[in-house]
C-alpha cells in the first residue's frame, strides 16, 4: 500500500494545509464556550446523520434527537437506525470529551480497534451480521476484532486476513505523529483515511470507523473540533468521495507515478479532495455562524412564534443575551426582558420547555439550545 504519504514539497497541498489550519483555528474562537458546547451536541448528531447517510442508512434529525432521549420508534427497522445513530454520537462524544485512549494515536491499530469496539458494541443485533459477496453466507461482526474472511469492496479486494496484522503495523508506523512535522500530520489525516479503507480491517463498519478516526485526528491536531464536520462535506460530495477512494486504490501506472505499489498521483488527488472538503466545511460554518446573521434568523423565528402565541414577548431578548454571554443567571431575566420577576420567570420557563434555552438544573444559569425543531430556521442547509 505504499506510498503512505505524498512526498514533501507539494505547493498546492502545502497551501491547503496552511489554509485549513488557519481557518479552523479562527473558527474555534468566534463563540462563547457554552454556545460551542450546545452546538457540539447538535453537530455530533449531524455528523452521525451524514456518516450513516454514506452507508445508505438515513435517519431523520428529529428521530436522532428522540433516540438521544431513549424515545425509540415502534418500527423495528427505524428503532435499529436510531440505535445506530446514538451509537455513533456516543462514540464521538467520547472523542470530543477526551475520553478516548490518550496513549494511542487515532491512526493506529489499537485506536481503530477501540473505535470499532465502542461503536459496534452499541449496535442492535441485526446490524452485527453481514454477508459475503461470493458465498452469500452470514458473517458475525465481532466488535473490535479484525476480519477472518476475505471481502470484496467494489472492484477492490482488500488484503487477506492473514496479512492484516502486518498491514496495520505499517499503518500505525507510517502515521505516527512523532515521525511527522505538523503540516505533514494534517496531510496524514487525508492519506490515512484512504489507506485505512484500503486495508478494510473489519468485516463491516470500516467507513464509520474511518470517518471517526479522521475526526479524532483533526481534534488532536487542531484542538476541539465541535463546530464543523468533514463527514458533512464527504456526504454532500458522495459520488466524488467514492470515486477518489476507488481511484487511490489503483496500482502505480508507470515510472513517473511514484515508487510504491499504489498510484501516487491518485493518492495526491484524494488528499487534495479531502483537504478541500475540510476547508469548505469550515467556510460553511463560519458563514452560518456569523453573529449578525444567526441573530437575524433567530429574531424572525421568534417573531413568528410570538405572533402565533407559542412564545411570550421578551423571548428574543433572552436568547440574544444567551448567544452573546454564553451563560445567563436567571436573576437577570427581569432586566433583560423588561418584565417584572414573575412574568420574566414565565418567559424563561417557556424557552426552557421548547429547548431554546437549556440549563443543568432548576436554578442553574441558562444557555442557548439548538433543538431539531428550529434547525431549518436558525441554521439553514445544515442538513441535506
Amino acid at each position: 500500500m505504499e506510498p503512505m504519504l505524498v512526498p514533501e514539497g507539494h505547493p498546492e497541498l502545502d497551501d491547503l494545509i496552511f489554509e485549513l489550519n488557519s481557518k479552523a483555528s479562527a473558527l474555534s474562537g468566534t463563540l462563547p464556550v457554552e454556545v460551542q458546547r450546545e452546538l457540539g451536541y447538535l453537530l455530533r448528531a449531524m455528523n452521525c446523520y451524514y456518516s450513516n447517510f454514506l452507508e445508505g442508512h438515513q435517519t431523520h434529525p428529529r428521530d436522532i434527537e428522540r433516540a438521544l432521549r431513549s424515545d425509540f420508534s415502534q418500527d423495528r427497522r427505524q428503532r435499529a437506525l436510531q440505535l445506530e445513530a446514538r451509537a455513533h454520537i456516543e462514540v464521538q462524544q467520547l472523542i470530543d470529551s477526551r475520553q478516548d485512549p490518550a496513549g494511542l494515536w487515532p491512526a493506529s491499530g489499537g485506536y481503530v480497534r477501540w473505535l470499532h469496539r465502542e461503536f459496534c458494541s452499541r449496535l442492535p443485533p441485526e446490524f452485527l451480521v453481514t454477508r459475503t459477496v461470493d458465498t452469500h453466507r452470514d458473517i458475525p461482526v465481532v466488535p473490535g476484532e479484525f476480519r477472518t474472511d476475505r471481502v470484496v469492496v467494489g472492484r477492490h479486494e482488500p488484503p487477506p486476513p492473514a496479512t492484516l496484522a502486518d498491514f496495520m503495523r505499517r499503518f500505525t508506523e507510517a502515521y505516527c505523529p512523532v515521525n511527522l512535522s505538523k503540516p505533514r500530520r494534517l496531510m496524514s489525516v487525508a492519506a490515512a483515511h484512504h489507506r485505512f479503507t484500503w486495508i478494510h480491517p473489519f468485516v463491516d463498519g470500516n467507513g464509520r470507523v474511518a470517518r471517526l478516526m479522521s475526526h479524532a485526528m483533526i481534534c488532536r491536531l487542531l484542538g476541539a473540533n465541535t463546530l464543523w464536520s468533514v463527514s458533512r462535506g464527504l456526504a454532500r460530495n458522495a459520488d466524488e468521495y467514492k470515486a477518489h477512494l476507488a481511484g487511490a486504490d489503483q496500482p502505480r501506472r508507470n515510472a513517473l507515478d511514484g515508487r510504491g505499489a499504489l498510484s501516487l498521483e491518485e493518492l495526491t488527488r484524494f488528499c487534495r479532495f479531502f483537504l478541500r472538503v475540510c476547508i469548505d466545511q469550515v467556510d460553511f460554518m463560519e458563514r452560518l455562524l456569523q453573529p449578525g446573521e444567526i441573530l437575524r434568523r433567530m429574531e424572525l423565528y421568534v417573531t413568528d412564534e410570538i405572533v402565533a402565541r407559542r412564545l411570550p414577548k421578551g423571548s428574543f431578548e433572552m436568547l440574544r443575551e444567551a448567544f452573546y454571554a454564553g451563560s445567563v443567571p436567571r436573576g437577570k431575566a427581569p432586566a433583560i426582558t423588561g418584565y417584572e420577576e414573575r412574568r420574566a420567570r414565565m418567559t424563561v420557563a417557556a424557552l426552557l420547555d421548547r429547548g431554546l434555552l437549556v440549563a443543568a438544573g432548576p436554578r442553574a444559569p441558562v444557555s442557548l439550545g439548538f433543538p431539531a425543531a428550529v434547525l431549518e430556521r436558525w441554521l439553514p442547509d445544515l442538513y441535506q
